[in-house]
């Protein structure tokens, strides 16, 4: 079982103003693993995952908003952040499970979920492996390995130019040896690139995201982790497939990234998905237009679900 095993600072961050009046930044031991968290707020509760190659940190502008009616856990997975990065255990199912014992470490037994980038595919996973223990999936501008259909080899340049890095962070060592110490070039690319602009998340932030992966030893190997694991979440989302969800399921796009994409993805899964496309947005919505994304949500999570018909 789960237990809080301790609280980090919050003080060095730049945070939206009372942010460390409503949230505490702390350590759960889950298994042996320790998971970073900050929690907040009061209602039901709402787990939001982050994307590679990020933080918790991604959801701070949406976190006071979402605290008036959530109570919010914002998650730093395994290989992320101030949690613990271990050898193994980086495929989406093991994953999931991570933060099914975190959410029920801290109390709570069944929660919302929101995803985005590799946390899209976690949350694939949570609501198809755990579907006891989600109530609604919010999924934002990523594809699924394994769920999406593969673009061809030789793909037009824009394609290449999205989608490069699944091979690059998937080979055995050269990328470590290529990234060390040019970190801000490598990491700062993937923000300026996929951005609505290359200055739209600010260089404090991308600092935050750069540092927490340089501070720990074990950062970089574990950031690209989650992608050689893939094959082993590739072959986990061709067997989850094979049963639909039926939660319902928002999936939200940047217009000026993977725009419709996503929800053409989810629908390959779900039954009941609800579409939006955030103009003016790139692929990091909670960062780039975070009011409208925590609109979206709030009216996705408030909806009440349709009425259940038996045939008499």
């Amino acid at each position: 079982m789960g237990m809080v095993v301790g609280m980090t600072p919050l003080s060095s961050l730049r945070l939206p103003d009372g942010f460390t009046d409503v949230f505490t930044s702390r350590l759960v031991e889950v298994d042996g693993l320790r998971l970073h968290a900050v929690t907040g707020g009061d209602g039901p509760p709402l787990l939001l995952i982050s994307g590679w190659p990020q933080t918790w940190y991604a959801w701070r502008e949406m976190m006071p908003a979402l605290a008036r009616e959530h109570t919010v856990v914002a998650v730093d997975s395994r290989g992320a952040g101030l949690s613990d990065k271990p050898d193994g255990g980086y495929d989406a199912g093991t994953l999931a499970a991570d933060l099914v014992a975190l959410m029920s470490a801290l109390g709570h037994d069944r929660f919302d979920v929101v995803g985005h980038d590799i946390g899209m595919w976690t949350g694939y996973a949570l609501a198809a492996d755990h579907p006891e223990r989600v109530g609604r999936l919010a999924v934002v501008d990523a594809i699924i390995p394994g769920l999406t259909p593969a673009p061809p080899f030789f793909s037009p340049a824009p394609v290449t130019q999205r989608f490069w890095h699944f091979a690059f962070n998937r080979l055995p060592d050269l990328n470590e040896e290529l990234v060390r110490g040019r970190e801000r070039l490598f990491f700062g690319y993937q923000f300026a690139t996929k951005a609505a602009t290359p200055t739209t998340i600010p260089e404090h932030a991308v600092d935050v995201y750069v540092d927490a992966i340089v501070a720990d030893p074990r950062g970089l190997r574990a950031s690209f982790s989650y992608y050689r694991a893939l094959d082993d979440t590739i072959a986990q989302n061709e067997q989850r497939r094979k049963t639909r969800l039926t939660l319902p399921v928002l999936a939200i796009g940047g217009a000026r990234y993977s725009g419709a994409m996503v929800a053409e993805t989810m629908r390959l899964a779900a039954d009941d998905v609800t579409e939006v496309v955030i103009d003016d947005c790139g692929h990091y919505a909670a960062e780039e237009q975070p009011a409208r994304f925590t609109e979206a949500l709030e009216d996705f999570l408030a909806t009440k679900p349709a009425a259940v018909v038996l045939n008499g």
